[in-house]
């Protein structure tokens, strides 16, 4: 008795799990042997049969993409790392950018080599500001440009050398941005968007009502604008990548700036001879300028010249005018003065 009891409560603990077993292989054996259906119109199922909205095949659609996007990512462990880093290695997409600051005694020459140079390489000017001076504001105003220079990458170096050989490279600076991670990243969108508008097309031929085909319609216009957004994006970089951007700063000076560091005795030796040259220049400037402004300062010395003149007739009239007030004057005084005296001799004759 005690033995099947025992055998009893065990068999009613393997109860479940035989039963929990048996479910589990039911279930298997009927997915096998009940494949899921699916329409040969390329059409999620729940379309095929009116069941469902659109949106509940276009999310269908798009886990779908989603799925096959990450299947094709999928790779062997150490297949993936091994095939990016040789991407990366030999197709890197490098953005080059160079600033720099220039200056030289013959502008023209300079400017007219540099146009030459850029053709003759493959390049364009893309942007250019030039200042050549001005006579009303001083005698003498230096010229200057601003430029975007465009060079193909594989001319960039030659270009650098020979600028340097033509002018006073006076202030430089490099710099390559990396954006090759970016790159990958925006072509593995684009085929997604692509496969996407492949599949959204067979699913257009094969709609069957109107509503369908809207909504379908409307998605795929999206699925377009996004792809050629993604394209125009790889054109920029491709173009930033093969023509490489020098931005320079060309000025025109009297004297270039010594690239070499001077020692103190050089240093004093130039500053003195500046020094003259300045007090030479300054000289020469003032006369320069006196010459140009003749005309100006002989129709000021008229005007001063004639001012002058006015003034000594109007001071002569004024001294005529107050000397013949004080004659009269006087004239009148003494002939007052005669008057009386007369007048007195006769009163005095009378008695």
């Amino acid at each position: 008795m005690k033995k099947f009891k025992v055998c009893f409560q065990t068999t009613a603990m393997l109860l479940p799990l035989a039963m929990l077993l048996a479910g589990c292989g039911s279930t298997a054996n009927d997915a096998a042997s009940h494949p899921v259906q699916s329409n040969t119109s390329g059409m999620p199922a729940t379309m095929a049969a009116g069941g469902a909205s659109y949106e509940e095949g276009v999310m269908e659609e798009s886990s779908f993409i989603d799925s096959a996007a990450d299947m094709d990512n999928t790779a062997v462990p150490g297949e993936e790392v091994q095939g990016t880093n040789a991407v990366l290695s030999q197709d890197r997409k490098l953005i080059r950018t160079v600033d720099l600051e220039m200056e030289t005694k013959e502008f023209d020459r300079m400017m007219t080599d540099l146009e030459a140079q850029v053709q003759d390489l493959g390049g364009y000017i893309e942007n250019m500001e030039t200042y050549n001076g001005s006579s009303y504001t001083e005698y003498r105003s230096l010229r200057w440009a601003n430029l975007t220079i465009r060079i193909p990458k594989e001319a960039l170096n030659g270009f650098l050398k020979n600028m340097s050989e033509i002018g006073n490279v006076v202030r430089r600076s490099d710099s390559v941005e990396d954006v090759t991670l970016s790159y990958v990243d925006m072509e593995s969108r684009r085929d997604t968007l692509r496969a996407e508008q492949e599949r959204l097309l067979k699913l257009l031929e094969q709609a069957s009502n109107v509503e369908e085909m809207i909504a379908l319609e409307e998605r795929l216009s999206n699925v377009r604008y996004l792809l050629e957004s993604m394209e125009s994006k790889l054109r920029t970089i491709d173009n930033q990548v093969d023509y490489s951007t020098v931005n320079l700063e060309l000025s025109e000076v009297k004297e270039l700036t010594p690239v070499a560091e001077k020692s103190d005795l050089q240093r004093i030796t130039d500053g003195f001879t500046d020094s003259i040259k300045e007090i030479g220049n300054g000289i020469k400037e003032g006369i320069i300028w006196f010459a140009i402004h003749i005309p100006y300062l002989v129709i000021w010395a008229a005007v001063i010249a004639a001012a002058v003149l006015f003034l000594r007739r109007l001071r002569k009239k004024t001294a005529a005018k107050k000397a013949a007030k004080t004659e009269q004057k006087d004239t009148k005084e003494i002939k007052d003065t005669k008057e009386i005296k007369g007048s007195k001799d006769v009163k005095e004759s009378s008695d």
